[in-house]
């Protein structure tokens, strides 16, 4: 999942200290359970088939539910039920789901439905499929489709007959998609695949209502109607508000996980109804600076630390300050699954055609430099598209592009056909408005400069920057890809061609030999056969260097005293349920000044 600007801002050092140096503390008690988050970037909508980034991913998966969720505390990620009364019944082909649905699910109470007196009703078969049609249909553009089409039985013929009409037809059958009674579906695939069911944990196939849909039409996307633990209050691109779901169906808060959980009182709300809170405020702030102060004077709940901030915060042995650590303020460290990259466009004239113009861009491209200016060394040079911690990583592995090499990145130019950068137009650097992402394009257009490649900058809004991309018009930018399922799979499908942009290969990366590799790889089960393929994939990504990849990062994050039972994880859209806070934890730690 894209993963949004991802370079960090920079900070007036001395207010910092002052302000760690003041309590993390609310301005006045507050009784009722009120957790506070942020984003760094604007919310484009709420409907779950635009979950393509990590904002709408977080906030739409705040009302709307997929089939499985994975278990909150358990590691590695287990996948379990969630409208799904069980886990699936599969064919011993691998290629037959048959899934049943739990029973009285409501939808939340809203005007739309008509039918009930605006009273919500029960949650069908039906509207799984619904669903599902929804994310495949042509006409919506949602990034998510390549989940089901080439995938499931029918899906692709069906896309094409909706793309040759007028509207889309959604009574017309799906051969692989049935709803086989009120409360039991079928999937059918064209073929095995082991990361399959992983799809229907995805904020993508979230279920919603076709009553809320048709009734609000056009600005559906700025209203949630679903049968998650929230229900929407209030909604702009900059602040969501969500507060518990009265009619939210009885889930518990888990009763095991791993080792060292209980110790860190993670399990001390087991068994407890869910959700925890009663509201969650959620703010955007596009600049870190002010993310970052407010989460000092105790106005948001938890944040990532801010590079110019990190020597304050963290001690060299990676711990948090004293001065935090007195003020009850949490420190979790954790691996993401993830890799920042920069992509080079193939679909560009210029950049498509000349390899050796990328490889020339990826060897001047100083990784470790990158990784100690942005991210104070705490993350992993890459060397390819999966991180550790995957099935498929290869800890040995050197990309022969991915040394920095001003000499070889030369010749390589030269070879381009551009020697010294002499007839090499300016290349166009799409980037977002944001300063917190400045520093990171001032540090590309000097690495170009090394061997005289010229470079303008082009500014975007986040939702222009997305447009942008969606519809092949960039030549550069910066992006950075969030694992969706526990599987390499899922970075190496960022480059299968069927998948091209506005589909997540937003390289627009087309070869013929990778995609053979890539579709007998997703029908092997997981074991040394599937990950030779997927290393196999990785050398070829290597060679024709689509992208310059970066780092695979550490996450750290701070949390406020009174917030209870987080656990970082690298599928948390729909963790906000399991989350507690304490008002009388957030305001005793004033007394700790």
């Amino acid at each position: 999942m894209v993963c949004g600007s991802i370079s960090l801002t920079r900070t007036v050092i001395g207010l910092l200290i002052a302000f760690s140096i003041q309590g993390c503390v609310k301005s006045a008690p507050e009784t009722a359970q009120v957790l506070h988050l942020a984003h760094p970037e604007k919310v484009k909508g709420l409907d779950p088939i635009y979950s393509d980034d990590i904002y709408v991913a977080d906030e739409a998966s705040r009302v709307y539910e997929t089939l499985f969720q994975y278990h909150y505390l358990k590691r590695p990620y287990t996948l379990i039920p969630n409208l799904a009364e069980a886990m699936p019944e599969i064919s011993k082909d691998g290629r037959i789901y048959t899934i049943r649905l739990k029973k009285a699910v409501l939808f939340q109470d809203d005007k739309c439905f008509k039918a009930t007196s605006r009273k919500g009703r029960e949650l069908t078969a039906d509207d799984v499929i619904y669903s599902l049609k929804r994310l495949v249909d042509p006409k919506l553009h949602s990034t998510g489709a390549w989940l089901l089409n080439g995938r499931v039985e029918g899906v692709s013929e069906w896309h094409q007959a909706a793309k040759d009409s007028e509207v889309t037809d959604y009574t017309k059958e799906i051969a692989g998609l049935k709803a086989l009674d009120r409360y039991t579906i079928q999937i059918r695939l064209l073929k095995r695949s082991a990361s399959f069911l992983y799809s229907l944990a995805m904020p993508f196939t979230g279920v919603v209502a076709p009553e809320a849909v048709a009734y609000y039409g056009k600005d559906f996307s700025n209203h949630a109607v679903g049968t998650g633990p929230f229900r929407l209050t209030e909604f702009s691109q900059n602040r969501q508000v969500w507060v518990r779901n009265p009619t939210f169906r009885t889930e518990k808060y888990p009763s095991e996980g791993e080792p060292g959980d209980r110790e860190a009182g993670l399990l001390q709300d087991a068994g407890k109804t869910l959700p925890l809170i009663d509201k969650l405020v959620v703010d955007v702030y596009e600049e870190w600076q002010p993310l970052w102060l407010n989460f000092l004077s105790g106005k948001l709940d938890r944040t990532f630390i801010p590079k110019d901030s990190f020597s304050q915060t963290i001690t060299a042995g990676k711990e948090l300050s004293p001065e935090l650590t007195a003020k009850g303020i949490r420190l979790h460290r954790f691996p993401l699954l993830d890799i920042v990259h920069l992509t080079l466009n193939m679909a560009d004239p210029l950049l498509g055609k000349n390899k050796y113009l990328r490889q020339a861009l990826s060897l001047a491209w100083d990784a470790d430099r990158y990784n100690s200016i942005f991210w104070n060394g705490r993350s992993i040079p890459a060397q390819g598209p999966i991180p550790p911690g995957l099935a498929g990583f290869d800890m040995e592995y050197r990309n022969p592009y991915r040394q920095f090499n001003i000499k070889k990145a030369k010749e390589l130019l030269a070879k381009a056909g551009f020697p010294e950068g002499n007839g090499l137009p300016p290349l166009i650097y799409n980037a977002t408005a944001d300063s917190s992402s400045r520093q990171a394009t001032e540090y590309t257009v000097q690495m170009f400069k090394q061997i005289g490649v010229k470079v303008k900058v082009e500014t975007y809004s986040w939702p222009e920057f997305q447009t942008l991309i969606r519809n092949r018009k960039g030549q550069i930018w910066s992006y950075a890809w969030n694992a969706d399922y526990p599987d390499s799979e899922n970075f190496l499908q960022l480059f299968y061609s069927k998948n091209a942009s506005p589909g997540p290969n937003d390289s627009n990366y087309s070869n013929p030999a990778y995609d053979d590799l890539y579709e007998r790889a997703i029908t092997l089960p997981a074991g040394p056969a599937r990950i030779a393929l997927y290393q196999q994939m990785v050398r070829m990504i290597a060679e024709d260097c689509p992208w310059i990849v970066q780092v695979h990062r550490m996450g750290f994050h701070l949390t406020s005293p009174g917030f209870g039972n987080y656990k970082p994880s690298a599928f948390y859209h729909a963790d906000a349920k399991y989350y507690r806070f304490d008002p009388a934890a957030q305001v005793g730690s004033a007394g700790k000044n």
